[in-house]
């Protein structure tokens, strides 16, 4: 019995290493948070809720981490051929209310509909940041899209192993839902 746990691995590489490609991250977009291991989906959509960008982040790391990564990755094409690539406006939860995201959207001359937290009204000094409360209201088309995209079984329960095979279910979901809103133009 001790020579079976005396043995060396057939394996040496670590487990799943030899199958991984280069560009997949080492922890599978996979993080502990509570009730267990999970990823987030950090995701920018427009205002009727069309999912623009999409990224995978480990259950542990806060969405705000990929903000600007997520804004500066998306360019919509007009009808005239110029790229548009800074949106009318940004809305977020108080989770994006942080005085880089402010700097890096004010810098831009983006309006943002991001509440102030409670610790940052209590230590802020000058006059408040613009909200509209209006627009906030109509923040819950990510949360809708959100809900829409974890319809799809193969997202909401995450089978897949590497990140980028979740990504490329999720992005399938998406051209999906792209698709969907064409048919009901025409």
């Amino acid at each position: 019995m001790y020579q079976w746990f005396e043995r060396p691995r057939a394996y040496s590489r670590g487990w799943g290493e030899k199958n991984a490609p280069a560009n997949e991250s080492a922890d599978h977009a996979l993080g502990r948070r509570r009730g267990g291991w999970g990823t987030k989906l950090p995701i920018v959509t427009d205002g009727a809720g069309l999912p623009l960008k999409v990224r995978l982040s480990p259950g542990q790391s806060h969405e705000s981490r990929y903000f600007e990564l997520l804004l500066e990755a998306i360019r919509i094409g007009r009808r005239s051929g110029t790229v548009r690539q800074r949106p009318q406006r940004v809305a977020g939860d108080k989770g994006y209310s942080h005085r880089w995201i402010r700097q890096w959207r004010r810098k831009r001359g983006i309006p943002a509909v991001i509440p102030e937290r409670k610790d940052q009204r209590a230590h802020r000094r000058g006059r408040p940041p613009k909200f509209e409360r209006e627009q906030y209201r109509r923040r819950n088309v990510i949360e809708r899209c959100l809900g829409w995209l974890k319809e799809a079984r193969a997202v909401a329960t995450r089978y897949e192993k590497l990140a980028l095979h979740y990504l490329a279910s999720i992005h399938i979901v998406m051209i999906r839902r792209y698709l969907r809103a064409l048919a009901n133009r025409a």
